[in-house]
C-alpha cells in the first residue's frame, strides 16, 4: 500500500522495478503506477542495479537515504565489485573499507539482501546478459562479464540464461517454445515448455497478455501453440487447479540466483492445503532475517503452481501479495484446503 499511497515515509525501506522499462524507483516517486504484474521488488538501489535495472530521473533511488547505517560503505563495495576485473574476495572488500570481514558481510546482506558474493554474482550474469548481442563474440563477452574461463560460463550458462551463450545472445533464434492457453475458473493459464521442461505457468485476466509477455522473453524464437506436448502440459496444470493433491510431476526448465532456486525448492516441499510463512521459509533455507527476500522470490517466481509460492503466507495469516493477484491466491489456498471445483475445458 506504500507503492499506492506514494508514501515517502517509505523510501529507502524498499525500491520497486519495472519490467516493461527497465527502470527501478522510490515508493514516493510521482511517475504513473505500473501495473503490479510488472512490478518487481528490491531492498536496497544496489541490488536494484545488480538486476539490471537503471534508476529513475524524476525520484534519482540511486541517491543514497543517508538513515540507512554504513549506506556509503556499502555503496562503495557495490562499486569496487562493479568496477573489478574479476570478483574481489569478502577479505579484499573488507580491507578496502576499513571492516572486519565478518562483519562487513552481515551489513551488506542486510542492506542489499544478497552476499558480496552473491552481489557479485548477480552483476556478472547480467553483464553476461548484456554483452551476449549480435556482433559480438561469445569469447568476448564472457571475459568482458567477469568469467575467468569458457568451462565455467558454459558450465552454468543453463542456471545464467537457460540456453547456450550464442543462442541467448541471437534473441532465442532456433530456440522452440512451446505453449497453450485455456480460460479457467481464474481466469487464464498459460503454460510453456523449452527442450528442457516447462519454463513459464502464468495466471492472468487476458490471453494476450500472458502470450505477449511470453514472446517478449525471446522474441527471435519459434514460438509453438498448441501442440499436442503443450496440451498435456495444459490439462496436467488445469487438473491441479481442480484438484491441488494431484500434484504437477512435470520436468521444469527453472532458472534464477541460486538464492531464488533454494527458496523454490523449498516451496515445492510445501504441501497442498498447507502454508509457511515468509519467515519460516527463510529459516528453512538456513536464511533467518531473509524474509523480504523470501518475498522477492517468490514475486519472480516463474512457474505458478508447479512452484506454490501462493502457500507462503504473512505471519500474521494474511495471504500478503501474489504475482497473478492477491484474489486468486485467496481461491488456491481455499481450493487447496477443500478440493472442490469442476475440471475447466483447455481452448
Amino acid at each position: 500500500m506504500s507503492l499506492v499511497r506514494r508514501d515517502g515515509r517509505a523510501d529507502g525501506s524498499f525500491y520497486y522495478g519495472v519490467k516493461t522499462t527497465g527502470v527501478f524507483c522510490r515508493p514516493s516517486c510521482p511517475s504513473r503506477l505500473p501495473r503490479r504484474s510488472n512490478v518487481l521488488f528490491f531492498a536496497s538501489a544496489p541490488e536494484a542495479q545488480a538486476a539490471g535495472f537503471r534508476p529513475c530521473r524524476r525520484c534519482r533511488p540511486d541517491m543514497a537515504v543517508r538513515a540507512a547505517p554504513h549506506l556509503d560503505t556499502i555503496v562503495r563495495v557495490c562499486g569496487l565489485i562493479g568496477t573489478a576485473e574479476r570478483p574481489p574476495t569478502l577479505a579484499e572488500l573488507a580491507e578496502a573499507v576499513g571492516l572486519c570481514p565478518s562483519h562487513l558481510h552481515r551489513v551488506f546482506k542486510r542492506a542489499v539482501g544478497v552476499t558480496p558474493k552473491g552481489y557479485a554474482a548477480a552483476l556478472r550474469a547480467q553483464r553476461l546478459k548484456d554483452g551476449l548481442r549480435p556482433g559480438v563474440t561469445v569469447t568476448r563477452t564472457l571475459y568482458d562479464a567477469g568469467f575467468g574461463s569458457g568451462s565455467r560460463l558454459y558450465a552454468n550458462a543453463g542456471e545464467h540464461l537457460g540456453m547456450s551463450p550464442a543462442r541467448y545472445r541471437s534473441g532465442g533464434e532456433g530456440m522452440l517454445i512451446r505453449f497453450a492457453a485455456a480460460r479457467t475458473d481464474l481466469g487464464w493459464v498459460l503454460v510453456a515448455g523449452t527442450g528442457r521442461g516447462l519454463c513459464a505457468i502464468d495466471l492472468g485476466d487476458s490471453r494476450k497478455a500472458l502470450v505477449d509477455a511470453l514472446k517478449a522473453r525471446f522474441d527471435r524464437a519459434e514460438h509453438r501453440e498448441g501442440d499436442p506436448e503443450s496440451v498435456r502440459w495444459l490439462r496436467r496444470v488445469t487438473e491441479s487447479i481442480v484438484s491441488p493433491r494431484r500434484g504437477l510431476d512435470l520436468p521444469l526448465d527453472i532458472r534464477g540466483t541460486a538464492f531464488q532456486r533454494r527458496v523454490w525448492e523449498e516451496l515445492r516441499r510445501i504441501p497442498a492445503g498447507g502454508t509457511a510463512s515468509y519467515g519460516e521459509v527463510a529459516r528453512r533455507i538456513g536464511k533467518p532475517g531473509s524474509a523480504r527476500a523470501v518475498a522477492r522470490a517468490c514475486a519472480s517466481n516463474p512457474l505458478a503452481l508447479a512452484v506454490p509460492c501462493h502457500r507462503v503466507v504473512r505471519s500474521d495469516g494474511d495471504p500478503g501479495g501474489y504475482r497473478s493477484g492477491v484474489e486468486r491466491k485467496r481461491a488456491l489456498l481455499e481450493r487447496e484446503a477443500k478440493e472442490e471445483g469442476g475440471l475447466p475445458d483447455p481452448m
